[in-house]
């Protein structure tokens, strides 16, 4: 474990959790939601935006960025932080999940994966070595165990992945060498609860920074999801952060942390704004429909964004039709926004012993609508 990272316990309301985990390059109030910037960005906002909307860590993608521009080359660049000028904590994933998505055009063994790169079709190698040394070369704050992340309903395949996952965590482990990295590891297993129960012991009993719960949000319903963070939640160490992977929709983001999850990073709020739908604390709205060509208002009249402060739905439909790409810049804004502001509420509901009757009133009210 690393001497530079520690987690603070604030308060307790029920299973949630609020908190403070501290790193090299800032605290990060828990629970939280982290933006995903992929390729050292998240797409079509700046750093400057971000910070304004109160972002505090930011992830970005291992194999992306091993793949283009290569981690040396951010290393030479002086790391992430400065690469893409965001001074506050970094997270990167180790690519484990990126080389699951490559169905067809990768193979796993006992030592690694291989696959093809989906920009130049070249063929490539990952290694837990591999993934902690590009990890520490492109010098996020939390760096995560590269691990397999199996179809969640195939038990035989679950069960061959879970064994290649711890083994490949105890390589990961033994290979990190900065101290000013925090090594989180990954509970896996479908939705088999002897398999994720088994996973949840052996990764709480390492010498892990955090637990992330990986393998969710892949096909599995959410009751199935639901069930599994049941399960794996309560075996994890009450001191480390908690990091739910690839999740972010808000009624997922509730659930999450009423059952004590402290962090959650998606795509959702800036791929939902590229195809014109808005989130908003009661449901996503279509911002091309036509009942907003003439709508003087803003998204969302609740919501202190830059947005909803300063444009009506009309313009921004406008700027949709006319294929501005100021449309996406503005609804990602929003978006983030109102994730941020979602996980603030809950923190602040923790605060004062009344989150689950927050979660209770907020979860009845939400429900998708399409307007």
């Amino acid at each position: 474990m690393s001497s530079q990272f520690s987690y603070t316990r604030i308060a307790v309301d029920g299973s949630a959790r609020a908190g403070i985990y501290h790193t090299p390059h800032g605290d990060i109030p828990t629970p939280i939601f982290a933006p995903v910037g992929t390729q050292a960005t998240v797409k079509s906002v700046t750093p400057a935006q971000l910070h304004e909307l109160g972002a505090s860590l930011v992830l970005s993608n291992t194999y992306h960025l091993y793949l283009r521009p290569g981690a040396d080359l951010v290393a030479e660049m002086g790391g992430l932080h400065s690469f893409m000028q965001w001074p506050n904590p970094i997270l990167t994933d180790s690519g484990g999940f990126q080389v699951f998505s490559l169905a067809g055009i990768r193979k796993i063994d006992a030592d690694g994966a291989t696959f093809k790169s989906h920009i130049d079709g070249s063929m490539h190698r990952l290694t837990p070595e591999k993934s902690i040394d590009i990890q520490q070369k492109l010098g996020a704050d939390i760096i995560m165990a590269f691990d397999e992340c199996a179809p969640p309903h195939d038990r035989a395949y679950n069960e061959q992945a879970l064994e290649r996952t711890t083994a490949w965590a105890q390589r990961c482990l033994q290979t990190k060498t900065r101290d000013d990295q925090a090594l989180f590891g990954i509970v896996q297993g479908g939705v088999f609860d002897d398999l994720r129960i088994k996973s949840a012991e052996w990764t709480a009993s390492q010498p892990f920074d955090g637990l992330a719960i990986g393998g969710l949000s892949v096909g599995e319903s959410k009751t199935e999801m639901h069930a599994v963070m049941d399960k794996v939640v309560p075996l994890l160490p009450q001191d480390k952060p908690r990091y739910l992977m690839g999740v972010g929709s808000p009624e997922d983001l509730v659930n999450g942390i009423l059952r004590g999850i402290d962090i959650f990073d998606c795509v959702l709020p800036t791929r939902l704004a590229r195809h014109q739908s808005a989130m908003t604390l009661t449901g996503r709205i279509n911002m091309l429909n036509a009942i907003h060509t003439h709508d003087p208002n803003p998204i969302d009249e609740t919501c202190s964004c830059y947005t909803c402060q300063h444009f009506s739905r009309a313009y921004i439909r406008h700027l949709i039709s006319a294929r501005e790409m100021l449309s996406s810049t503005l609804i990602s804004i929003h978006n983030l926004y109102t994730l941020l502001r979602l996980v603030r509420l809950c923190r602040e509901a923790i605060l004062e012993q009344r989150f689950t009757s927050f979660a209770q009133d907020f979860l009845s009210q939400y429900n998708h609508p399409v307007k």
